[in-house]
C-alpha cells in the first residue's frame, strides 16, 4: 500500500504538458504534409472548373476525352470523338483541361 501511494505522489516531471507536446507535434506534421496540400489541390481544381468554357478539351475521371460544347450549372456537354457523340457529365467529373500547348508537346 505504501508503494502505491509513493507511485501516485511521484507523478512525473511536466504533468499534462509532457503528454500534449507530442500530440501537438504530430498534428502539425499531419497538417503540413496532408491537410494543407489537399486544400491547395482542391482550390486549384475549383478554379479550373470555374474557368471552363466552350471549346476546352477535357478529361473526365472516367477517362473520357472530349471537347466542351455547352455548360450548365452543374454539368458539361462534351463532344466525344470518333463518332462525335454528345455526352452530358457532371462538372465534378472533369479532372483535367488539356490546352493546345500540352497537345503540341504530346504530338
Amino acid at each position: 500500500m505504501q508503494f502505491w501511494l509513493a507511485v501516485q505522489a511521484g507523478g512525473g516531471g511536466m504533468g499534462w504538458l509532457g503528454g500534449a507536446v507530442p500530440l501537438i507535434f504530430i498534428f502539425g506534421i499531419f497538417y503540413f504534409l496532408l491537410i494543407l496540400p489537399q486544400q491547395r489541390r482542391q482550390k486549384k481544381w475549383q478554379t479550373m472548373l470555374e474557368a471552363l468554357k466552350t471549346g476546352d478539351k477535357v478529361v473526365t475521371s472516367g477517362g473520357l476525352r472530349g471537347t466542351v460544347v455547352a455548360l450548365k450549372d452543374d454539368s458539361v456537354h462534351l463532344r466525344v470523338p470518333p463518332d462525335n457523340l454528345r455526352l452530358e457529365v457532371t462538372k465534378a467529373s472533369v479532372t483535367q483541361v488539356t490546352t493546345t500547348e500540352e497537345e503540341v508537346k504530346i504530338k
